[in-house]
């Protein structure tokens, strides 16, 4: 009798672990628009996340430490006049978002260092050029200020945020709605998922489609591409009898897929998220109750399943901490945030270890938040690898530089007056340090009416409860 060998992994026994009731973020109106994004994004600051809002779109931007219940007069960011479908904050600048909506447009914010006082309706740049939608939005990895869109008109536009222009234009490469859209490594290349069942991978600044693979899933529901830190390109989608599967391809050679792993049955789209420092990438269905992990290796079968976390609520979407966000002192590998109908749950994936040692195989160098080139330099043909930095002493923030859009077209100048009078946060640095003084003045003047006027609600509250009272002891 043969006996079964088991793979050796470190990450095989890896367990999920969700928050306890007041380390979530409650009473929260999670979006409810038919559209399979993730609804939320994450940064070792904030969580952000998009809720349904009367009369256009909005989004709530929490610092990560604001949990419990949210008051409905929370402030939101709320410039966008139709549904919002995507958000991604920028990895160079933690306080930088940028959302893509129903209403054709693409809105870059900056939010003040301490979250924000007053709801924000007016964004550092929009970037208009999409006819329909834009359900997708994507940070370059490595350039500053590079940003991706993709929307229901079947094109993808790469913007220089810091002039405000529409460098890159794709609009003859899909001849149906782009599902997905994501850069590899060094941003040199994208690979997209679109409606008519190929997966591309496209030089962007040649314009031009290197690899192509048509019906890479067989099912007509939505599918999703990524590119893995070694080139590879992993997929997840469907099965003509609509079973879920996760395919790897060789961006080299994409006739057939390396290997291919039949889930379950379901229909929830399979949202992705992938760890390039330890090889581990997280599924997680849009609808379902788990998040799957599998390790992703150089050696046959190439995929292997580690484990399932479950809880008993359906998932609506769901934010991933980038590594430097996460406590390298309780062994975290990964961190999700869950939203629920009317809240989000943080759930923490952990290694378990006895030593209280800093764990060197779990955290090899990871990408830090300063990028490796300028927009200039990129839309130029230069390229550069994500600037690592060590967790070894955990993760310590530095001062973000100011955000500021340069426009090329002096027309546009008064909109940007307009973006700086929002918000102190958005004021370009002035070498005279009172207008800064000043700013800094204003938003703490603002703050402490939002609270003063809080205060004053909630007396009025109590004022009411205690006339119930009176009432119910006669």
């Amino acid at each position: 009798m043969s006996r079964q060998v088991v793979r050796t992994s470190k990450f095989r026994h890896v367990f999920g672990q969700a928050a306890k009731n007041d380390q979530c973020y409650d009473d929260i109106r999670v979006s409810r628009v038919t559209w399979d994004s993730s609804f939320c994004a994450v940064n070792p600051k904030f969580v952000a996340i998009i809720i349904e809002a009367s009369g256009g779109g909005a989004f709530l931007v929490l610092p990560l430490h604001k949990t419990g219940r949210i008051d409905k007069s929370y402030p939101t960011v709320c410039g966008h006049t139709g549904p919002v479908l995507d958000i991604d904050w920028c990895p160079h600048n933690d306080q930088v978002i940028a959302s893509g909506s129903e209403d054709c447009t693409v809105m870059v914010w900056q939010i003040p260092e301490n979250g924000l006082v007053t709801s924000m309706a007016e964004p550092v740049v929009v970037l208009e050029g999409h006819s329909k939608r834009v359900g997708i939005i994507t940070w370059h990895p490595t350039a500053r200020n590079v940003l991706l869109s993709a929307g229901c008109d079947n094109q993808i536009i790469i913007w220089n945020v810091g002039t405000g222009e529409a460098m890159i234009n794709l609009d003859d490469m899909h001849p149906d709605v782009i599902y997905s859209a994501t850069w590899n490594r060094n941003g040199s290349l994208i690979c997209t998922s679109c409606k008519d069942k190929a997966i591309r991978v496209i030089d962007p600044r040649k314009e031009t489609v290197i690899a192509e693979k048509e019906k890479a899933h067989d099912g007509a529901r939505p599918m999703r591409a990524i590119f893995l830190a070694d080139g590879n390109i992993l997929t997840t989608g469907f099965s003509r009898m609509s079973e879920r599967q996760l395919s790897l391809w060789n961006a080299n050679n994409m006739e057939e897929p390396m290997t291919v792993t039949e889930m379950d049955t379901s229909n929830g789209v399979l949202l992705p998220f992938y760890d390039p420092d330890t090889g581990v990438v997280y599924l997680c269905g849009k609808g379902d109750s788990s998040i799957r992990y599998f390790e992703i290796t150089d050696q046959a079968p190439y995929v292997h399943f580690l484990s399932t976390f479950t809880t008993k609520e359906p998932q609506r979407g769901m934010g991933y901490m980038p590594k430097r966000g996460l406590d390298v002192n309780k062994c975290e590998i990964a961190r999700f945030f869950k939203l629920h109908e009317r809240k989000c749950e943080p759930i923490v994936m952990t290694v378990p270890r006895k030593s209280d040692l800093f764990q060197d195989d779990l955290y090899p160098d990871t990408s830090g938040p300063d990028p490796a080139l300028e927009a200039e330099d990129w839309f130029d043909g230069k390229n550069g690898d994500p600037i690592l930095i060590s967790l070894k002493n955990g993760y310590v923030q530095g001062k973000n530089r100011e955000f500021k859009v340069v426009k090329k077209n002096i027309l546009d100048g008064k909109a940007t007056k307009n973006t700086e009078n929002s918000s102190p946060a958005n004021k370009s640095a002035s070498p005279t340090p009172s207008i800064k003084s000043e700013a800094k003045l204003e938003e703490i003047l603002k703050e402490i009416k939002s609270l003063k006027d809080l205060v004053c609600s909630q007396e009025k509250r109590i004022i009411k409860l205690e006339d119930q009272m009176s009432k119910i002891a006669i």
